[in-house]
Order: C-alpha cells, then sequence, then structure tokens
C-alpha cells in the first residue's frame, strides 16, 4: 500500500521535518535574493535560440519535396518544438520568470505549442499535481487514469493494455495533455458541471484548431505556394504536412520520456489522501522529495529536458528558475545526506527503462508479480520495515555509535536489500 504516514516512513521526527524545512526555506530565499540579470540573459537566449530553431526548421521543411531535406526540417523543428515545450513553456507557466514582470515571459500570458490551453495545464499540473503530487485518488498524474503504475491500484483485465496504452500516450502526448484536464470519465450531474465541460470543450477545441491549422494547414499551404505546378504544390503540402507530424510526434515522445524518468522510476512514492489533511511545509517538501526521481546527465541533456533531470529539485521548488536547479541539487543532495534520505537518480536510459518496467510487469495481476504490496520497487510503505522496531514503535533515525553519522531512511533501505540478497542466497544453497 502506498505510504500513509511520511515522516515515519522516512524514519524522521517532528523536529527532524521541521529542521529540514528550514533548511530548505533557506536555499529558496539565497537563489530568490541573487536571482537577477544572468537569469534575465539565459532565458531571452533560449528564446532567440528556440525561435531561430524553428525557422530553420520550417526553412527546411520548405524544401522537403527532398527527403534528406525533409528529415532535417521534421528533426530541427522537433527540437525546437521540445525547447518550446520543456525549458520555455512548462517553466514561463510555472511562474519561474514572473520576477523579470516581463508580460511576454510571464506565467499569466504565456500560451504554448501544443494543443492544450495553457490555462488548463496550470490547473491540472501547477496546482493538482504539485500540491497533491503522488497522492492516489488526488493526483490524476499517477497513471493519468489510463496506465497502472502502483500496486495500490486494483487490477482490472484493462490493464493487460498498459503496454499499448502508454506507446499511443507517448506518440500522441499533447492530446493526452488536452484531454486530461476535461475530466471525460467523470460523471456530472449537476447543470453548472455540465456547463463547465461544455466550456472547457469549447477551450480545447479552439485551442487544438489553431494548433491543427497552423501546422497542417497554413505551413504546408505557404510551402506548396512556392512551387510551380499543380502536381508540384500538391506533394510539397503533403510532404510539409507530414514533416509537421513527425516534428509533433518527436516533441511528443521526448516529453513523455522525460516526464516519465521524473515520477515512475523505482523510488518515486505513492502516498494516501489522509497525509495532506494536515500537512506541514516540512512534510509537503518531504513528500516532493519522496516522490520525484531525477535522471544524470550534462548541459544539454539538462537544457533539452527543460531541466526536468533535476525533477526531485523542480518539486520542491516549481517557481524558481530551471537554469538554476543545477546548483540547487547540489544543496538538497548534501540534506539527503544529511538526514540521511534517498536521492532516486540514475542514468537516462535506466530510469526510463525502469519506467516502462513498471508499466510492463503492472498490467498483470498481483498473484503473478514478486515482492508485496509494501515493499515492491514501484510501491512501498511504511510497513516494509515491520520488524526494524518494537511493535508499536515509531521509526526514527539513529546515530551509528562508530561513525557518528545517522543511520534513517537511506540506510535502512539498503539494509533491506542486503538481507533480501542474503536470504536469497541461503535459500539458493539450501535448494541446491
Amino acid at each position: 500500500m502506498a505510504i500513509t504516514d511520511i515522516p515515519e516512513y522516512a524514519h524522521l521526527s517532528e523536529s527532524d521535518v521541521e529542521a529540514l524545512c528550514v533548511e530548505l526555506d533557506a536555499i529558496r530565499a539565497d537563489i530568490e535574493a541573487d536571482r537577477g540579470e544572468r537569469d534575465a540573459r539565459y532565458l531571452r537566449n533560449t528564446i532567440r535560440f528556440q525561435r531561430g530553431l524553428e525557422l530553420a526548421g520550417r526553412t527546411l521543411i520548405a524544401g522537403s519535396t527532398k527527403r534528406p531535406l525533409w528529415w532535417a526540417g521534421a528533426s530541427v523543428l522537433g527540437v525546437a518544438k521540445i525547447v518550446e515545450n520543456m525549458e520555455l513553456g512548462h517553466n514561463v507557466m510555472h511562474g519561474q520568470w514572473d520576477w523579470m514582470n516581463d508580460p511576454e515571459v510571464h506565467s499569466t500570458s504565456w500560451e504554448w505549442d501544443i494543443t492544450g490551453p495553457s490555462a488548463h495545464w496550470k490547473h491540472t499540473h501547477n496546482y493538482i499535481h504539485h500540491k497533491y503530487t503522488n497522492v492516489l485518488g488526488m493526483d490524476d498524474d499517477v497513471g493519468y487514469g489510463v496506465l497502472r503504475v502502483t500496486r495500490d491500484q486494483r487490477w482490472r483485465p484493462y490493464y493487460l493494455g498498459n503496454i499499448v496504452y502508454n506507446t499511443l500516450l507517448a506518440l500522441l502526448f499533447q492530446w493526452g495533455v488536452a484531454a486530461q484536464h476535461l475530466e471525460l470519465g467523470k460523471k456530472r450531474k449537476t447543470p453548472e458541471a455540465k456547463a463547465e465541460l461544455r466550456r472547457d470543450l469549447l477551450d480545447v477545441g479552439a485551442k487544438a484548431g489553431r494548433q491543427v491549422a497552423k501546422d497542417y494547414v497554413v505551413h504546408p499551404a505557404l510551402v506548396a505556394a512556392t512551387t510551380g505546378t499543380k502536381v508540384g504544390r500538391r506533394r510539397a503540402f503533403a510532404k510539409a504536412a507530414t514533416a509537421n507530424a513527425l516534428a509533433n510526434v518527436i516533441r511528443n515522445v521526448w516529453t513523455n520520456a522525460v516526464i516519465f524518468c521524473g515520477h515512475f522510476p523505482d523510488g518515486a512514492e505513492k502516498f494516501t489522501k489522509q497525509d495532506v489533511d494536515s500537512e506541514t511545509q516540512g512534510e509537503w517538501y518531504l513528500r516532493q522529495m519522496l516522490g520525484s526521481a531525477n535522471f544524470r546527465c550534462g548541459p544539454v541533456l539538462a537544457f533539452m529536458s527543460g531541466n526536468l533531470s533535476y525533477q526531485i529539485e523542480h518539486h520542491i521548488f516549481p517557481d524558481l528558475p530551471s537554469n538554476r536547479l543545477a546548483e540547487i541539487s547540489v544543496r538538497v543532495q548534501a540534506l539527503c545526506d544529511k538526514y540521511d534520505l534517498p536521492y532516486t537518480t540514475g542514468s537516462f536510459p535506466l530510469q526510463y527503462l525502469k519506467s516502462w518496467r513498471t508499466i510492463a510487469k503492472l498490467s498483470l495481476p498481483d498473484k503473478y508479480l514478486s515482492a508485496t504490496r509494501d515493499d515492491a520497487p514501484e510501491t512501498a510503505s511504511e510497513k516494509r520495515f515491520a520488524g526494524e522496531f518494537p511493535e508499536g514503535e515509531r521509526l526514527h533515525s539513529t546515530i551509528d555509535p562508530a561513525t557518528g553519522r545517522r543511520r534513517g531512511l537511506r540506510s535502512a533501505i539498503a539494509s533491506l536489500r542486503s538481507n533480501r540478497r542474503r536470504s536469497e542466497g541461503i535459500d539458493t544453497r539450501q535448494a541446491a
């Protein structure tokens, strides 16, 4: 089952959580006080780079009747769409640049280059997801209402298609974003709820219509207009439209991969509703740290992921500039060492493969799975530590008398894994 008591699972006392909160608040204050021209310059350079890429991609597509230019144009435009989506749209709409007081890059005015309206996304993502991160029944991003990603979701035959659903979700990700806010499976009984759905459908229809017109009508028509013959114009139109389609797929698949690496690898924990009923700021911080995952990368991959390679830091400070997350991560890792908390990270391919592994295995009923609902790679609770302390006594950190270091959650997990490997080794020898 999901974690029901976050401080207990983390092996931290109330005073520990308060102290952690003070230290994280200090990090926020330091970054806010230091924001300035170099950050603004980073944003302006990113915008110029993205617009240049988009212009280059669309120019290459204009010659897309030649196969090499078709591939080059679609690829360059796809990268431009990734940068616009990840490093600009996502981060601007989080309010990371509102401190500049520039209406062009303000969270209230930015509209991004996907089919989902920004206002809808800011509600489902900025508010629902970031406030109720990984809380079952509250955060729709736990499986998006489509996938089974934790054993806390009761298995149904529908989930046999988990892999198929995620493949479609990756290919059509912008349409999934557009549909998420609509909550199409929700029953609406009151006139007010039905009217709200009609308004939301009109908003999505208008935004999706503009996106479809831009990528599949207007731009292909401009490309076709440069061709002399009627047959040539039809061929140029078709080539430009398919190049735009591929660019959108490139953006969709990449966005899906980055997001899944931050939320579904082993160690990204899930929580029950009761966790947030009386949650303190420190407990909220702790939930973000336990419920998110990073992937290791260099500056290019970090930029292409919108710096969501630092998903833990982003979830702790969603409105701090993305270009500061790398330096923030050094201080967050130091706090994880100090409080003996796990800092969930790995290579990009490994984290993505772990996400797919979870999706694949949870397509099956629990009876075919190993581990338990309290101690599985994708699902854990404080009950995984049963027997570590006398029954009825809360879990807490201790000080190792030999080293003077704190022994908390990270050490407890390592001890569990060591004991399991030792037990499996004994069983193997006995069977032999």
